[in-house]
């Protein structure tokens, strides 16, 4: 059985479906340019008021108007250790309430979860450690070392406005801090009653989102053409999108696999381990992504009148590679496309990747564990991207952990950028229970 809550949770754990309701209803829709996004300073000021409320000094970063980030900072009993970054973005992705059940900005709490745009991407891992952090100012807590709190913007387009901006401009903010954790981890797979995966993201594909363009000669639709730059352009985005590069089975997806083989009593092929980790239910999708490169067209555009043969023609393209085959992912681009297309990138960024092992991981399992005894701790990839390739940059080991035990019957991966995007509060409350167990011990 699970350990008794520690009773200086209970206020945590009773205001944290609040607190997530509240950030919420803030609009932080992230659209990729300034000019049309909500902007995250109405959210980070909120964030600011809720730790100044407890005593904890914050302080607020613009990287352009409205685009703000906050960075707080817990001192440890222990100021010459080094310190732990806990990150959270603040910004979400857009969302049309007629696909909703709920209005996504609602915040609304149903059925026993929290419903709307955010509640799992991400601004349930920001509320959790918001809750778990005032309850501490209140009683007195203080963390083992350093802790330091950073809620920021622009993850959503690839953080050149929010976390790449804090650790390019104001890199002093995370001094000393050698480790960090955020998004997209800790979350759970029901096995069987006794038996839960939680996925602990040791690494993330890289990021590379580009541009194609081909050209040809303009003329009257009515015309026969064999320099025709929509048919040029429609002809390599075919082929990058009905292309399935090769499996490449990188440390940790050989790790979680090995996991997965053990827990289910299976023998996967690493050739072909798509049909073993269909057992996995949806998250299947989510794993599955991150057994290769992958490249997939998400817009076109050309034209302007339908009885004109335009003389360009571009799509967007969203491209992922797994760590150390950047090289690899390049030559694939290239044989795919083809001539006459040109290439260039709109964010590139690398793949991260560290190893599932030393004291901080030790911690995660422990605080699992003491929550869920059927916790099995794993490793894996993560095929999308966050924060942790900025933080990277300044030498961190980067995890994900928001540890969430989630109902059996949930399709969690379908809410990531989905319709009624929800989280069960019961959930919330248990990852208030781990991060508590483990920030205490980290």
């Amino acid at each position: 059985m699970s350990e008794t809550t520690p009773a200086p949770l209970a206020r945590a754990q009773a205001e944290v479906a609040e607190l997530l309701s509240d950030l919420i209803r803030i609009d932080t829709t992230n659209t990729g340019d300034t000019a049309t996004g909500k902007g995250e300073r109405t959210a980070a000021e909120w964030v600011a008021g809720k730790l100044d409320e407890v005593g904890i000094d914050s302080v607020i970063h613009e990287s352009e108007r409205g685009r703000a980030s906050l960075v707080a900072r817990i001192p440890g009993a222990d100021r010459s250790r080094p310190g732990l970054l806990v990150h959270g973005h603040l910004d979400v992705v857009p969302a049309d309430p007629a696909e909703w059940s709920v209005h996504p900005f609602s915040g609304e709490e149903r059925d026993g979860y929290v419903w709307g745009r955010g509640a799992v991407d991400m601004k349930d891992m920001d509320a959790m450690v918001l809750a778990l952090v005032r309850d501490w100012a209140r009683t007195g807590t203080k963390p083992p070392r350093d802790i330091v709190l950073a809620f920021v913007a622009d993850e959503e387009a690839g953080g050149r406005l929010g976390a790449r901006f804090l650790v390019e401009e104001h890199p002093d903010l995370f001094e000393g801090c050698t480790e960090a954790i955020s998004e997209v981890g800790g979350f759970s797979i029901t096995v069987r009653d006794d038996l839960r995966l939680y996925l602990v993201q040791t690494a993330e594909k890289g990021l590379a989102w580009m541009r194609l363009t081909a050209t040809g000669r303009p003329g009257h639709g009515s015309f026969v053409h064999d320099d025709n730059a929509v048919t040029r352009l429609c002809q390599a985005v075919a082929r990058l999108g009905s292309h399935r590069l090769p499996t490449v089975l990188t440390p940790p997806m050989r790790q979680f696999l090995a996991a997965v083989e053990e827990a289910y009593g299976i023998e996967i092929d690493p050739d072909e381990p798509e049909e073993a980790l269909a057992r996995l239910g949806s998250i299947s999708r989510m794993i599955g992504a991150a057994l290769r490169n992958t490249v997939n067209p998400t817009m076109l555009q050309a034209g302007y009148k339908a009885n004109v043969i335009p003389g360009t023609a571009s799509a967007t393209v969203d491209g992922r590679f797994l760590y150390g085959q950047e090289e690899e992912f390049e030559r694939q681009l290239a044989a795919l496309i083809g001539e006459g297309v040109q290439r260039e990138w709109i964010v590139h960024d690398q793949a991260v990747e560290t190893t599932f092992d030393g004291p901080l991981v030790d911690h995660m399992v422990a605080a699992l564990k003491a929550e869920d005894d059927g916790a099995r701790p794993v490793p894996f990839t993560m095929s999308g991207g966050t924060d942790a390739k900025s933080f990277e940059r300044l030498g961190m080991r980067c995890f994900g952990f928001s540890p969430l035990r989630l109902p059996p019957d949930l399709d969690f991966a379908s809410l990531f950028h989905g319709i009624d995007e929800r989280v069960p509060v019961e959930s919330l409350r248990f990852g208030i229970r781990v991060l508590d167990r483990f920030l205490r011990a980290a």
